[in-house]
């Protein structure tokens, strides 16, 4: 009988254990690898390269006393039409050339503009005006002298890195010259008909003697009291939020739109003249005032005080109406001492210009006044007296 002796299944087993292992770890990390891949979705590519902006097309320059705001609306697509991931870096150019005589053709891009200013990506909120982005370039001295009758001329650029640089916008061309200096000593006076503001026209510019003042642009805010209400009017002053009220050919300008009690903010601007250009100079010190209704109306006129013979005995007294349009009513007063203003008669402001007195006595003379009394609560002084005598009672 022959025995073999061969290998046991258990040992076969416990031999192929680590192959196995390497395997099925090997497989788990490819399959890992399939299934990440799997969840990026299709069509998504990664972009690893900035684009170019396209160019700002609504560039505008205007000037106003030494300053030229500049605005324009920030691009928010590359130039193959995909959507920027963040606002742009700004640059902002700028160029003299002379002014063109009469109309030409549109301008052309200055040759070798100087940049003025960088804006980060990251600052560009703060230039955010309602959407649009707004940049001021206050001019210099030098720059009226050294290009006297010029035209400025500014372009924009915005790149999303060093490479990525647009297009130049367009061209905003204008014409400048050195404003007059702002008014400094404006001043407020409140009437019984409204705001009086008065001031002292310049005389000079920031390179000389100013050029001819044509007239001058009041602006005016109205106050709405905040919390607390010392700040009211200085954040009004910083909103620019100015609405021009009036113009005048030279000082003083009397406001006669408003409502005593209210606060207005103003503030003047003059107009200078050069052959072919007006040029409004930067706002003049800001004033505030709070007028109060403290003027008493005019005294009434034409008070009558006619006889009644008729018993009982009284005095119908009238007088003319007061041409204030904001009286309120009537007082009227008696004594019987002429120069005395005496005694009121009525317990409340009469609403018409007329009063029956009933206590009077037969042979007794009475001097009477007449006074009016605005809504604001201020008294008149009194009118010119008017008297009346009762005939004594005739015995039976």
């Amino acid at each position: 009988m022959e025995n073999r002796k061969g290998v046991s299944p258990s040992h076969t087993a416990q031999a192929s254990t680590p192959s196995a292992s390497i395997f099925n770890f090997l497989v788990s990390i490819f399959a890992l690898a399939v299934f990440v891949a799997g969840c990026a979705a299709p069509g998504e590519p990664i972009e690893r390269k900035a684009r170019a902006p396209t160019p700002v097309a609504d560039l505008a320059a205007t000037q106003r006393g030494n300053e030229v705001a500049l605005t324009f609306t920030l691009p928010k697509e590359s130039v193959d039409r995909r959507p920027l991931k963040q606002s742009p870096t700004i640059e902002i150019y700028r160029g003299f050339t002379p002014a063109p005589v009469g109309a030409g053709a549109a301008p052309s891009a200055p040759a070798n503009p100087t940049l003025l200013v960088t804006i980060p990506s990251a600052m560009v909120d703060q230039y955010d005006d309602r959407g649009h982005i707004r940049f001021v370039d206050s001019l210099k001295p030098e720059d009226f002298t050294q290009h006297p009758g010029a035209q400025a001329l500014y372009i924009v650029r915005t790149r999303t890195s060093p490479k990525k640089t647009s297009a130049d916008s367009n061209v905003s061309a204008l014409r400048i010259e050195p404003a007059a200096d702002a008014i400094t000593d404006l001043q407020a006076l409140v009437t019984h008909q409204g705001v009086v503001l008065t001031w002292t026209p310049p005389r000079t510019t920031v390179i000389g003697v100013a050029p001819p003042i044509i007239g001058y642009r009041i602006y005016r805010q109205e106050a709405v009291r905040a919390s607390p209400p010392t700040q009211s009017v200085q954040v009004l002053k910083s909103n620019n939020t100015s609405v021009r009220i009036g113009e005048c050919v030279a000082p003083p300008f009397r406001d006669t739109q408003i409502e005593f009690g209210n606060t207005y903010v103003y503030t003047v601007r003059s107009v200078a003249q050069y052959p072919d250009l007006q040029i409004e100079s930067l706002d003049s010190t800001f004033i505030d005032v709070t007028p109060q209704n403290t003027f008493p109306p005019d005294a009434p006129q034409g008070l009558l005080v006619p006889a009644h013979d008729s018993a009982p005995a009284y005095f119908d007294l009238s007088w003319s109406i007061s041409p204030d349009n904001d009286i309120a009513g009537y007082n009227i007063y008696r004594t019987e001492q002429e120069g005395a203003r005496g005694d009121k008669l009525n317990p409340q402001l009469l609403l018409t210009p007329s009063f029956r007195d009933m206590n009077v006595v037969s042979g007794h003379r009475y001097f009477y006044t007449v006074t009016a009394v605005d809504r604001a609560g201020n008294e008149s002084p009194a009118s010119a007296a008017a008297s009346g005598e009762m005939p004594a009672a005739v015995p039976d």
